[in-house]
């Protein structure tokens, strides 16, 4: 669903990803753990096509994210660590601006929208503009136009930070529900334990290099991978 090979990316002399190579199948979700500056937000930009990159190839479900952007972009959506949402606009409008975007008809976004919003527990707030949002209201609002035109790939930079206990398990419900019907989640996160118990494989990154990739039993053995992230850094 997703190939990143041999991807580099520079800022200037600095090498923020150097030659990576990931591959996320269909049914997985994929975590991505580094500390601070690793390179994971990079790599996620470069996956989506926000930013170009200067060596290697991204195929979003066969398609390369440089030859045909467009319809890669078609089948993924993106929810960056801080939403940047039209805050001009009331909820509702911008999840039919989402809808309009993405070709989404009339009735089925009608169903869809009510239906994530209730399971958000947002919908009484939709009317509202997103500029009197809480930031854990526009992160659910940014999660339901993620999931709005049903992709096959879903990638986000750090998304349960801001989303209170409920919303965090429904998120995690629903990332499994679309890998369970064959769509992917490639994911990066700060939060060890949620990786472990969610994650079917799981990457560490490293000053731009990958360390260690695999099943999440292959990664960290009979420890836990908040020791292994901890030992694979130290060194």
């Amino acid at each position: 669903m997703l190939r990143i090979e041999h991807l580099t990316k520079k800022y200037g002399s600095k090498v923020a990803v150097n030659d990576l190579s990931l591959h996320i199948a269909p049914g997985e979700i994929y975590g991505f753990i580094g500390h601070n500056g690793a390179g994971k937000t990079t790599t996620l930009k470069s996956a989506v096509g926000i930013q170009n990159f200067d060596a290697g190839e991204i195929y979003i479900d066969g398609i390369s994210i440089k030859e045909d952007p467009l319809e890669a972009k078609r089948r993924l959506a993106y929810i960056p660590d801080n939403p940047d949402l039209y805050t001009y606009m009331s909820g509702i409008k911008y999840l039919n601006f989402i809808g309009d975007v993405y070709k989404v008809p009339a009735a089925v976004r009608k169903e869809r929208i009510h239906d994530l919003a209730e399971r958000f527990k947002l919908t009484a707030d939709l009317a509202q503009p997103i500029s009197a949002y809480s930031h854990g209201m526009k992160q659910k609002l940014a999660l339901i136009s993620a999931f709005l035109h049903e992709p096959k790939l879903i990638l986000m930079d750090e998304p349960f930070v801001g989303l209170d206990p409920t919303a965090s398990h429904l998120l995690k419900q629903m990332m499994r529900e679309l890998c369970d019907q064959g769509g992917a989640i490639f994911f990066s996160t700060h939060v060890l334990e949620v990786a472990e118990k969610l994650c079917d494989k799981v990457a560490i990154i490293k000053d731009g290099r990958l360390i260690r990739s695999g099943t999440m039993e292959e990664v960290k053995g009979d420890d836990s991978l908040e020791e292994v992230f901890l030992e694979l850094e130290d060194k």
